[in-house]
């Protein structure tokens, strides 16, 4: 299951940069600027973690997390911040936050302390098997026929989706929509372009596992017995 954080920043730069980064390494991801937006979100639709700036407007996000707190399902929040003050720290964590960032930051650090909060947290998803084709998104290793598989970012966001829809057929614009998050225009070449890609590495054995409906999608299903 794809993991879901709410970003919030008032910077637009940071915000974007930030969503897009974490979307590319395979997390669903909501981006708000304000923290009466960061409340409004996390009440409605509950993510797996906020990643939660402290200068905001109004509502900084201090007073964020003290409402998130109160929360039937309380929210495992990192802060990332440039107050990197020891008591804006140490008041950070006192309040409730599971871990604190200063800007500037490093983005490799930044997604591996979130999926430590997340499987602390008994959110990240757990291995994904199909067959003998096996894909864990915490070390993002992929194995086949017990050999290790080296797949592109995107592939292994294709693959980790498809292997998440198992048995389900797929849409090639819903693809798009869901893993590019771009339509191209309606152009969806660009996904069988990736499908070849990973059946050259995922299928070079028996059995297949990743099938085409002609005119209707992909699926990726192990055999029926």
């Amino acid at each position: 299951m794809v993991q879901r954080l709410l970003v919030v920043d008032d910077d637009d730069t940071v915000r974007g940069l930030l969503a897009d980064a974490l979307r590319y390494v395979g997390f669903e991801v909501t981006a708000v600027a304000t923290g009466a937006e960061a409340v409004t979100a996390a009440e409605s639709d509950p993510p797996d973690l906020v990643v939660l700036d402290v200068m905001l407007p109004g509502m900084d996000g201090f007073d964020v997390i003290r409402t998130l707190r109160g929360a039937a399902r309380p929210v495992p929040v990192l802060f990332l911040s440039a107050r990197d003050a020891y008591s804006d720290k140490v008041n950070g964590l006192t309040l409730g936050g599971d871990d604190y960032v200063t800007k500037p930051f490093h983005l490799p650090e930044l997604i591996a302390r979130i999926e430590a909060i997340l499987r602390r947290a008994g959110g990240f998803s757990a291995g994904l098997t199909i067959a003998d084709l096996t894909l864990d998104p915490t070390t993002r290793e992929v194995v086949r026929a017990g050999e290790p598989v080296r797949l592109s970012p995107t592939e292994f966001r294709l693959l980790q989706y498809l292997m998440e829809r198992a048995g389900q057929v797929v849409s090639k614009p819903q693809i798009l929509e869901d893993v590019w998050r771009y339509d191209f225009a309606g152009d969806t070449s660009i996904v069988d372009t990736y499908v070849s890609y990973l059946r050259r590495k995922i299928d070079h054995v028996e059995p297949k596992l990743l099938h085409t409906l002609h005119r209707v999608g992909y699926v990726l299903r192990a055999p029926r017995r």
